[in-house]
């Protein structure tokens, strides 16, 4: 027996469950690497950046510590695009959320054309945010959009909308939830599915109605679905930004200010004023705003239950 086979004989022999588990973090080793390179490398550098009065157009770089988040407490700008952030979360989440149940309840007792209706709905959150946002902007445009050429038959003067302080962010969310109804449908109508069926007959046989069983049985086992979209959804709306920027092409986030959100801002100080410093203290801050939101719906609108 050679060396070498005498260290291999020696060498400990693994099981299948430690070979399955080693199979496992291996893969998951991919995915982690390219989480911390993609991710999390670019919040360190960020971080990093907002210590500094960065700029591509200056050679020197004072560091200025928190100054740079110091300086967000003052931005009137920053605040008004952090309140506009805010209302567009408010607006378009529950919005979409309560119109998406409703529509896979519906959708959800139709026998017939059932995946023609799906795909249906399903459209416009598969075509490009682009091309929806200028479409959205030729409808509803002062001059010669079809809804104001509709409000004139309904003998109602024209409106400015997208040239409106008043009702370019409403028609904004609007554009957001048209687009991303379609997405909360299909986790809506996944979540019914998975609901047993004897647990409606089982409410039935002792005299629920409707209502009843909705807030017995379908709401309460829908809460992972309803964590989900509530989650996914409030992050979209916090980093808002193609919709905006494509609605009203020359005057990105306005007008007066009107739809900026703190991602067009941040935006327009990294890439309009080269503040990249101050640009990433912002992009922190948005960070830490996501987080902790994130981690608070995650605690309180979980719920833990057995059937």
């Amino acid at each position: 027996m050679t060396a070498t086979s005498a260290a291999q004989s020696r060498r400990p022999r693994l099981n299948i469950r430690q070979r399955q588990t080693l199979t496992a973090y291996t893969f998951l080793a991919v995915p982690l690497l390219f989480f911390l390179i993609v991710r999390l490398l670019p919040t360190l550098v960020a971080f990093r950046l907002s210590l500094f009065r960065y700029s591509i157009l200056r050679p020197e770089q004072p560091f200025l510590g928190f100054a740079n988040y110091l300086r967000l407490a003052q931005d009137e700008t920053f605040h008004r695009a952090l309140v506009n952030t805010g209302l567009y979360t408010l607006i378009t989440v529950p919005v979409q959320i309560a119109l998406g149940l409703l529509i896979a309840l519906l959708l959800s007792r139709v026998r017939r054309f059932q995946g023609l209706l799906r795909a249906l709905y399903f459209l416009p959150y598969v075509t490009p945010v682009v091309a929806a946002a200028w479409v959205w902007q030729w409808l509803f445009s002062p001059q010669f959009g079809p809804v104001n050429t509709f409000l004139v038959w309904l003998h109602i003067p024209p409106q400015n909308f997208l040239n409106s302080p008043a009702q370019a962010l409403p028609v904004t969310a609007a554009l957001v939830v048209w687009q991303n109804l379609g997405f909360q449908i299909v986790l809506f109508l996944a979540g019914l599915a998975g609901i047993p069926r004897s647990l409606y007959e089982a409410a039935e046989l002792d005299g629920a109605s409707a209502w009843q069983l909705f807030w017995g049985v379908t709401w309460p086992l829908l809460n992972p679905t309803v964590v989900f979209s509530v989650v996914t959804g409030t992050i979209a709306s916090l980093q808002l930004f193609t919709q905006i920027v494509n609605l009203n092409f020359t005057d990105q986030g306005g007008p007066l200010g009107s739809t900026l959100s703190v991602a067009v801002y941040i935006y327009q100080l990294a890439f309009g004023r080269y503040e990249m410093g101050y640009a990433s203290a912002m992009t922190v801050a948005l960070f830490v705003i996501i987080l902790l939101i994130t981690l608070f719906q995650l605690r309180f609108l979980t719920r833990r239950f057995e059937y």
